[in-house]
């Protein structure tokens, strides 16, 4: 398990897609440094200008200046999924509130125990209750072990929460 860099939230929902589509690229070998993201957002921003024929003044030039503060504090060379904001999908949120609900307020909630839950049927149950699909449930066993994988089976579950 890599440490992931504590970024305080600092880095925007927009960079942390670009980030997480930038390390899932299974076409890409070369490892994704903030240096890569920062040379990424840059091509894309050089490719549409030369064909749209204008100056853009929108959403990448935002990012390149935000990998640039990044890269500033941290280096480039450091790697840039360790600074992404990570969050769970609307449904395994639901899942973790419901969990959080019904766990003594005294216990923390870890991932590996929403793993745990999600393995003994939790999802069956807030399916049956309407609260999430019930052909998700591949998808969030799926997620929630990439979750682990990041941050360790004993990382809080509500720091992963998606509040929106």
């Amino acid at each position: 398990m890599r440490n992931a860099i504590e970024a305080d939230e600092r880095v925007s929902r927009e960079l942390s897609a670009v980030i997480e589509a930038l390390s899932g690229d299974p076409d890409s070998d070369e490892a994704v440094t903030l240096g890569v993201v920062r040379d990424r957002i840059q091509q894309t921003l050089v490719d549409f200008a030369e064909a749209e024929r204008l100056h853009l003044f929108g959403d990448e030039e935002m990012l390149c200046a935000e990998v640039d503060a990044l890269i500033d504090e941290y280096g480039e060379d450091v790697m840039a999924i360790d600074l992404a904001s990570v969050k769970a999908s609307d449904d395994l949120s639901t899942i973790i509130e419901a969990l959080l609900d019904d766990t003594d307020a005294d216990i923390a909630l870890t991932l590996g125990a929403v793993r745990q839950a999600m393995a003994s049927g939790i999802v069956a149950g807030l399916a049956g209750d309407g609260l999430i699909e019930p052909d998700e449930e591949q998808t969030l066993r799926a997620e929630i072990d990439a979750l682990i994988e990041r941050w360790g089976e004993d990382s809080l579950a509500e720091s992963v929460l998606r509040f929106e």
